[in-house]
C-alpha cells in the first residue's frame, strides 16, 4: 500500500478521534481511536519512533556512535530533530481528498482495540491496526508501513488532534486516575479527606 494523504482530526460528536489514510490506488481507510487506547500509545509510540530513528541514523551515520544512539536522551533529541525536519518538508496546506474509489474496510470506520508496531530492516516502522470487538465473530484490520517523513507526520497529526480533544489536560484536572502513559508529577497533588 502507498500512502498519498493522511488526515487525523478529534471527532467532538463521537469523542473519538477519526484517522483516514488515501493510497496512491484510490482506496481510503477509516480508522477510530478512543480516548483510552490513544492516551496509551502516545508515550509508547513516542519511544519506539525515538528509539527506531535513533537506530536508523547510527547505520546510515557513521558519526553518530552507537552508544551515544543508545543513551533516551540521545535518541529523543535525534528523533525531535528529525521530526522538525520532516515537518519543514510535509505539505499540511493541501486539503484531504475525500472521494476515494474504494473504501476496503468498508464504510464504517475500523474501531482500533489494538496496535502492533515493529520496525522493518528497510528503515520503515510497521503500524497494524486491530479490531477485536467481543462477541463480533469477523476481525478487521490491516498494516501499513511508515517512512520516517510519514511516521512524523502521522505522529504530529495524532498530537494535534489529542491536544483538541483536551482528553489530557481532562485527565490531569480529574485527578481521580493514571491514565496509561501518563508522567508522573514530580510536584505531589494535593490530597483531600472528607
Amino acid at each position: 500500500m502507498n500512502i498519498h494523504q493522511l488526515s487525523v482530526n478529534y471527532i467532538q460528536d463521537q469523542d473519538r478521534i477519526l484517522a483516514r489514510i488515501n493510497t496512491t490506488a484510490g482506496e481510503e481507510l477509516r480508522l477510530w481511536f478512543t480516548r483510552r487506547l490513544t492516551l496509551g500509545l502516545m508515550p509508547a509510540l513516542r519511544r519506539v519512533v525515538a528509539t527506531h530513528v535513533a537506530k536508523m541514523e547510527a547505520i546510515q551515520s557513521p558519526h553518530i556512535s552507537p552508544t551515544a544512539a543508545a543513551d533516551a536522551q540521545t535518541q529523543q533529541m535525534l528523533s525531535d530533530f528529525k521530526k522538525e525536519e520532516s515537518l519543514q518538508k510535509s505539505d499540511f496546506k493541501t486539503p484531504f481528498k475525500a472521494e476515494a474509489s474504494t473504501l476496503p474496510l468498508g464504510a464504517e470506520p475500523l474501531l482500533v482495540t489494538e496496535i502492533n508496531i515493529n520496525p522493518l530492516s528497510n528503515g520503515q516502522l510497521q503500524l497494524a491496526f486491530n479490531e477485536k470487538i467481543a462477541g463480533h465473530e469477523k476481525t478487521r484490520g490491516f498494516q501499513m508501513g511508515l517512512e520516517q517523513n510519514l511516521l512524523h507526520g502521522f505522529l504530529h497529526l495524532l498530537e494535534k488532534a489529542v491536544s483538541q480533544s483536551q482528553w489530557a489536560g481532562d485527565a490531569q484536572q480529574s485527578g481521580v486516575e493514571k491514565l496509561p502513559g501518563e508522567a508522573e508529577n514530580s510536584v505531589d497533588k494535593p490530597k483531600y479527606l472528607n
